[in-house]
This record gives C-alpha cells, sequence and structure tokens, in this order.
C-alpha cells in the first residue's frame, strides 16, 4: 500500500486566524472507569443532533473506544495522522447526527507514549479541523500524561468527570490541581457520573469541594449528577449513545443536562488551541 505523504501547514498559516473558530472542549477524569467516554460520545451526538457541526477526537491513545460506543468503524486512527500517513480531514469517521471521529486507535505504542516531536507534529496536523467545526469535543485518556496536560494548558474549558469512589474523587482532585498549575485561566465543569442517588452525588460533591476550597482555595463549577442506570449498559451492547437508543432513561435525561452547559459555547481561546497545545509543547 502507497502511503500518503501530505504537506504539512506552515506556522505562518497555523496563525493566519487570530482566534479559534471552533470552540474546544477537553473531557477528562483521574482514572478510568469513570464513565468519560460515555460522557463524550453523548454529548458530541446531543450537539450534533443541535445542528452543530461536531468533531470528537478520541485522545485515549492506543486504547480507543469512542469508535466502539458510537458503532463507527474508523479506516484511520490518530496514529496515521501524527505519522503522516494521511491528513486529518481524511482521518475522520462519520457518526450519528453526521458528527465525525477522530479515533485515538487500538494498541499504538507511539500514541501511549509520543515524545514531543511526534505531539507537536500531531498537533500541528489537527490544526485546520479547527475551521471545519462549530464544536471540537477531546476525550482524554485517564491520568495526566504529556498530550493530556498540554491540552489542558491550552483549553479554556474542561469537563472533569468522577464518580462517588474514594480514589475516582482523589485521582480528580490531582487532575484538577494540576490543571490549574498549568492553566490557570481554565474553566473547570464537574459531573457526578453513576451515582445510586442524588444524595450519594452531592455528598461525593461536597467532599471534592471542600477539599479544593481548603488546599487550593477554589473548586470547579458543579454541572450536575448522571445516575447509574442499566440503560446505559444496553446502549454499549448495541453502540449507540443512550441519548439515542432510549432519550427518555433516567442518564439521557441527565446528560442532556450535562451537554447544556453553557461554557461549552463560548470555549474559545485568543488563539487557535493547537496553537496554543504546541506552546505548551516547548
Amino acid at each position: 500500500m502507497r502511503l500518503f505523504r501530505h504537506r504539512m501547514p506552515s506556522d505562518e498559516e497555523l496563525t493566519k486566524e487570530a482566534k479559534s473558530a471552533a470552540s474546544v472542549i477537553c473531557i477528562a477524569s483521574g482514572k478510568g472507569g469513570t464513565g468519560k467516554s460515555i460522557l463524550a460520545t453523548n454529548i458530541a451526538y446531543l450537539r450534533a443532533k443541535g445542528g452543530q457541526r461536531v468533531l470528537l477526537v478520541d485522545f485515549d491513545a492506543g486504547m480507543a473506544n469512542a469508535h466502539l460506543l458510537l458503532g463507527v468503524v474508523p479506516k484511520y486512527d490518530l496514529g496515521h495522522v501524527m505519522l503522516g500517513e494521511v491528513p486529518a480531514q481524511v482521518a475522520l469517521a462519520e457518526g450519528p447526527c453526521g458528527m465525525k471521529l477522530l479515533s485515538g486507535g487500538v494498541g499504538r505504542h507511539a500514541l501511549v507514549s509520543p515524545t514531543r516531536r511526534q505531539l507537536d507534529r500531531l498537533f500541528r496536523a489537527l490544526h485546520p479541523l479547527e475551521d471545519d467545526f462549530d464544536l471540537v469535543i477531546i476525550d482524554h485518556g485517564a491520568g495526566m500524561g504529556y498530550a493530556t496536560v498540554a491540552h489542558l494548558a491550552a483549553t479554556s474549558t474542561l469537563l472533569l468527570v468522577s464518580n462517588p469512589e474514594v480514589t475516582a474523587l482523589s485521582d480528580g482532585y490531582a487532575l484538577y490541581k494540576r490543571a490549574n498549575m498549568v492553566n490557570p485561566e481554565i474553566k473547570v465543569g464537574m459531573v457526578m457520573n453513576r451515582c445510586a442517588s442524588e444524595v450519594e452525588a452531592t455528598n461525593a460533591w461536597d467532599r471534592f469541594r471542600g477539599a479544593s476550597q481548603r488546599f487550593l482555595g477554589h473548586a470547579p463549577q458543579y454541572i450536575g449528577w448522571v445516575p447509574a442506570d442499566a440503560s446505559v449498559s444496553r446502549s454499549i451492547a448495541r453502540r449507540q449513545p443512550v441519548t439515542q437508543m432510549d432519550p427518555s432513561s433516567p442518564a439521557a435525561h441527565a446528560i442532556e443536562g450535562v451537554s447544556r452547559w453553557a461554557p461549552i459555547d463560548f470555549a474559545r481561546t485568543h488563539r487557535p488551541f493547537y496553537d496554543r497545545a504546541r506552546s505548551a509543547l516547548r
């Protein structure tokens, strides 16, 4: 198979626009198993259904699952883009309601531990996508890898996902602290996912907020909570967003509320997002 080596845009072309065309938000969690990708895929679906041009970038590099949750079979992934085999626009797969997905790939070592040079090349290749969409949602892998920290330094808006488990709250606090260290102006909203009740969600949020206020002097905005719901498991098995498969379910109703979080519509920066991400690598 002949590989397509495309021309990378120059730095002058990348900085031509004074402002990012798309709103760009990061969705992250401190640990795995919080249901972060469920939130990301459903928010992307709902926003696309509402008429926005939406791109979901699955940056859970090497361990991607957004394509499975959306029932999409991508031909290309982030690895192909990073290696210069295809332009980013060619690597996009179409999901429900016309949304686009850039898959993170599965089992790619280079994506799990990329070098600065590799990330710089990838960020430069992704930059032109900002002009093609109204909203870019970046779904990060759990923890604080180098790529995640660079994204947090670049974004204006972070949606932090946790559940009531003490380990999820502790790791989420560490991520929140790190985000504010690299980006003091970042706007952070928090969602408590897979909660047995509103009481459990509120208690978990109170613990998180208390620690944040005590040790950092500030806390995220509490967006709300999503109940543990068997409809979510069924939607995963059917490879459909729960908000598409069963929009009247409790989880779908709650996620729809999260998708209306106002800062999502204003998640733009004075410089293009991937310009800022590249600067964070240096």
